[in-house]
C-alpha cells in the first residue's frame, strides 16, 4: 500500500490520513467500491488486512549515518532474521589477525531489545573472515558507532574492501538489568539434568 510506510515513525499520522481519505471518498455508484478505492487513493483491502495484522506490530529500529560513505542497513529478504552491515573503510588483515572494522552506523535500540552482530556464512566460507565474538552484543543504551571485530582465519593476508558486507545484525528481545534481580542463595532446588555438562547427552 503506497500510502503506508511501515518503517516510518510518523506511521500514526499516515494511518489517520488514510482513514480520513477513505471516510471522505465518494464512489460514483457504477463500479465496485473497493476497485475505486484502489484506483483513486491506493487503498487495497488485502494490503489493509495485512497491515492491521502485521504492520502495527512492527518494531521501528532508527539508525544514523555517522560517516558519509555508510551504507544503509537492509534485509536481503523479508524472511531474514538478520540485516546486513557494510564496511566504510578498507582494512588489511595479516594471517590470523583480528581488527575492528567500522560500519559508520549507530542505532536507537528499543527498550527490551539488543542487537546481536553475527558472522555472515558466505564471508566465512568464501573468505575465512569471522566475527570473533559472535554474537557481539550491542546493548539498548549504547548509541555509538557499531564496529565489528573481524578475524582473518586464513594463513594468508586478506583484505576487507570499502562498502563490503562484513556481518549481519539481529534485533533480539532480551531482559536487561532493569528487569532482573540478582539474588544470592546457598542452594538451588534440584533439577533433572543437575550438573551434567559437556558430553553428558552424547557426542
Amino acid at each position: 500500500m503506497e500510502n503506508l510506510n511501515l518503517n516510518n515513525p510518523e506511521l500514526d499520522n499516515e494511518f489517520i490520513k488514510l482513514l480520513e481519505e477513505i471516510k471522505n471518498f465518494k464512489p460514483d455508484g457504477e463500479t465496485d467500491v473497493l476497485d475505486e478505492l484502489k484506483t483513486n487513493i491506493g487503498f487495497d483491502l488485502n494490503d489493509f488486512e495485512d497491515f492491521l495484522t502485521n504492520g502495527l506490530s512492527r518494531k521501528i529500529l532508527a539508525y544514523k549515518k555517522l560517516h558519509p560513505d555508510a551504507v544503509d542497513p537492509e534485509y536481503a529478504y523479508e524472511s531474514d532474521s538478520g540485516f546486513d552491515l557494510w564496511s566504510v573503510e578498507e582494512v588489511n588483515f595479516l594471517p590470523f589477525e583480528r581488527k575492528l572494522v567500522s560500519t559508520g552506523l549507530s542505532f536507537d535500540i528499543p527498550e527490551g531489545y539488543e542487537i546481536q552482530v553475527r558472522t555472515k556464512s558466505g564471508l566465512a566460507i568464501k573468505q575465512g573472515l569471522m566475527v570473533l565474538n559472535s554474537p557481539g552484543t550491542i546493548d539498548q543504551g549504547y548509541t555509538g558507532e557499531i564496529k565489528v571485530i573481524l578475524m582473518n582465519m586464513n594463513n594468508m593476508a586478506m583484505t576487507v574492501d570499502k562498502a563490503q558486507k562484513i556481518a549481519q545484525a539481529v534485533l533480539c528481545p532480551v531482559e536487561s538489568g532493569k528487569k532482573v534481580y540478582l539474588h544470592h542463595v546457598e542452594e538451588f532446588n534440584e533439577k533433572e539434568r543437575g550438573d551434567n555438562g559437556f558430553g553428558s547427552t552424547g557426542i
